[in-house]
């Protein structure tokens, strides 16, 4: 068989923690900004962890 490949599109967005949580990167910050709230908006640039529920399908797009 040969070795299974990394999904090269996940591997761009999620990035695995020491601990082996996913970090990911937060939507809507592109554009419409003006009605968005400084605090949101700064809060948006920080990194989030993949949740719970999603975890298995995004470690599976990631497993090579």
């Amino acid at each position: 068989m040969p070795k299974m490949k990394t999904k090269r599109a996940a591997a761009k967005r999620f990035t695995r923690t020491g601990s082996g949580a996913l970090k990911r990167g937060q939507a809507n910050k592109r554009h419409i900004l003006t009605k968005k709230t400084r605090k949101r908006k700064n809060q948006l640039g920080k990194t989030a962890y993949v949740s719970s529920a999603d975890f298995p399908r995004v470690s599976r797009l990631l497993q090579a």
